[in-house]
């Protein structure tokens, strides 16, 4: 910034676009940063408290992936899914840290895959990267707040993205869990309480 105000320097509108996009990129880590560390306070302080509603995840999943480049994840949610009751502004935050955490340690041209999936009485939304992983010992220590594992990616943040989504998804009822990724990566698993469809039509033979 200082450097576009300047008056001892000539810039070409090429430069001073990517002086632009910069400031703009860094600002938006800033504010996500920000965010994280507000979303952490409220969790630690118990302030947290969802507002639940019954909600199909093909409404609330394709929100959270306004943050991460396009063309960098593929995206699999089924319309037939039993509803969750969530609350959509915790859910969409949680996912959007697993999914931005994803992609920041994809290689290029890798797509993310986000899928979902009803298993008995509960769906499970799987975030599968094709990054580096994450050994067995390590998995758990992810999710601990400022708590990063191996190399870092530029522009990685402070490691509280997972922290933030473990809690929400907890907040919820539900869970946060990492596993491999069949073939390399890491799979990011949330699983949530599926709302009870309604009962099945009795029918009663009469005499």
């Amino acid at each position: 910034m200082t450097s576009l105000r300047s008056a001892d320097v000539r810039w070409s509108a090429e430069d001073r676009a990517e002086l632009l996009a910069g400031i703009e990129k860094g600002a938006d880590r800033l504010d996500h940063l920000i965010g994280n560390l507000l979303d952490m306070s409220r969790l630690q302080t118990g302030t947290v408290v969802p507002l639940l509603r019954e909600t199909d995840l093909d409404e609330v999943v394709p929100m959270a992936l306004a943050g991460v480049p396009e063309h960098s994840v593929e995206l699999d949610i089924p319309e037939t899914l039993p509803m969750v009751a969530v609350d959509r502004g915790l859910l969409e935050r949680a996912v959007a840290n697993v999914v931005e955490n994803a992609v920041k340690y994809s290689p290029a041209g890798r797509p993310v895959l986000v899928s979902a999936s009803a298993l008995g009485d509960r769906v499970e939304i799987r975030v599968a990267d094709r990054g580096p992983g994450v050994p067995d010992e390590a998995k758990e220590r992810i999710f601990e707040p400022f708590r990063r594992h191996g190399d870092t990616p530029r522009g990685a943040g402070v490691g509280l993205g997972l922290a933030v989504a473990r809690g929400f998804a907890e907040a919820l009822g539900g869970t946060v869990e990492a596993e491999d990724t069949p073939g390399g990566g890491l799979t990011m698993v949330i699983t949530l309480r599926a709302v009870p469809g309604p009962a099945p039509a009795v029918s009663v033979a009469l005499d």
